[in-house]
């Protein structure tokens, strides 16, 4: 009884490490979870705290002095009869702090758009391991279901084999197709071990996630067709796109930080009042303090000048950013085209035929209407058919994500 109830509790803590999940719960998982974006939240934080640090302006100063030493009375510190004081604040000329605010504005607009672009490429992560751990959960069922029916049939010859009523060729025939698909289990589950520990860092979920996507959902995003041309689509992507839309916003940023490194050349004003009690023309005297620097040259024109040259770079870095998205998006519309028709031309009945010669081989073998030989390189065929199709329709998913996060605005109807 004890060890029965230790077998529940193994059986239940096995079931209770695996979730179903559909992917919209996946991705609402890692909209809540996911540990790089939240860290890459607070590049837009720092940014507005940026702006806050650029609208600052300088502390007033407040300077006193007082007498050292006075040489009529011989006296030390004689404060009673001198001292003064002055306060002095600076004021920006040339619309640097308005320029330097408008730099930082800028700034988090590239912060946003840097977040946006992680977002729409860890969601593409998200959505191609969860079909990738999809199909390969269908190909493990598929290969254990041959694994299940090749190893009775293996053990069944060996009985034989050592009765001398078959050939140890015969044996060994079904050894091999045995070995082949234990291999193809092996490679099967080590690409799910990467998938499922790669789901659980993006969504963070510590369980194991089995995904539950019915056959008719499956079928509903392999038919989706993107709606318009190569050339729509190269539209809509450098409109929507985030990479390319940091590039365009990078220009004008470049443009205002040129702009304020240009009015840093503008000398500052430092205006005050002062008092002085005994040291000036008269007793007791109220001063206006009025400084500015001599501008016998442009103390900032290096930056100013490193700024220019920058925005130069950036408008070629926008172009070069312009005719790759454009080619990838030409690439990656062809990709999924190819994958698509080739889809296409194995029709519903093929697949449905598959099945049907496949359970007649099974039981044409039984009843020996069929030599080894035939049923070994029908076995072989199948295996290799049956993965390639799976692989197939995963491609057609993956491609369709690629195109998705070079696009970045809804086109699959």
């Amino acid at each position: 009884m004890n060890k029965f109830a230790g077998l529940l509790v193994v059986i239940s803590s096995f079931v209770t490490a695996q979730q179903q999940m559909s992917l919209l719960d996946c991705e609402e998982a890692f909209q809540k979870n996911n540990l790089q974006l939240l860290a890459e939240q607070y590049n837009i934080n720092m940014a507005d705290a940026d702006i806050l640090q650029a609208k600052i302006w300088e502390l007033p100063q407040l300077s006193g002095q007082i007498n050292a030493y006075n040489p009529e009375d011989r006296k030390v510190f004689d404060v009673g009869h001198a001292k003064g004081a002055e306060i002095t604040q600076l004021i920006y000329m040339g619309g640097k702090k308005k320029n330097e605010i408008a730099f930082a504005k800028s700034n988090k607009e590239l912060a946003q758009l840097q977040f946006s672009q992680l977002l729409v490429d860890l969601k593409t992560q998200l959505r191609t391991t969860y079909f990738n751990l999809y199909y390969e959960r269908l190909k493990l069922d598929n290969t254990n279901k041959q694994l299940g029916y090749m190893n009775d049939l293996l053990a069944a010859y060996k009985i034989q084999s050592a009765k001398g009523n078959v050939s140890l060729k015969d044996e060994v025939r079904l050894q091999s197709i045995v070995i082949q698909l234990n291999n193809d289990k092996l490679g099967i589950n080590k690409n799910m071990l990467e998938f499922e520990q790669n789901l659980k860092v993006l969504t963070g979920i510590t369980d194991d996630i089995n995904p539950q996507l019915s056959d008719s959902e499956a079928k509903e995003i392999l038919a989706s067709q993107p709606f318009g041309d190569e050339t729509e689509l190269k539209k809509k992507a450098l409109e929507n796109n985030s990479d390319y839309q940091y590039n365009l916003k990078l220009i004008d940023n470049s443009k205002l930080y040129a702009q304020w490194q240009k009015s840093l050349n503008v000398p500052d004003v430092n205006v005050g009042v002062g008092w002085d009690q005994n040291g000036g023309t008269f007793k007791n005297e109220a001063n206006l303090i009025f400084g500015i620097p001599l501008p016998l040259w442009k103390s900032n024109k290096g930056n100013a000048e490193k700024a220019n040259f920058a925005i130069q770079q950036n408008q070629k870095n926008a172009e070069f950013q312009k005719l790759n998205l454009e080619t990838k998006v030409e690439s990656a519309y062809k990709t999924w085209k190819t994958q698509y028709d080739q889809l296409a031309e194995i029709k519903s009945t093929d697949l449905n035929n598959m099945d049907l010669v496949y359970n007649g081989m099974l039981n044409n073998f039984r009843k020996g209407n069929i030599s080894l030989i035939e049923f070994a390189d029908f076995m072989d065929s199948y295996r290799e058919t049956a993965l390639q199709i799976y692989d197939m329709k995963n491609g057609i998913m993956q491609s369709a994500e690629q195109l998705n996060q070079l696009i970045q605005t809804k086109i699959f109807y």
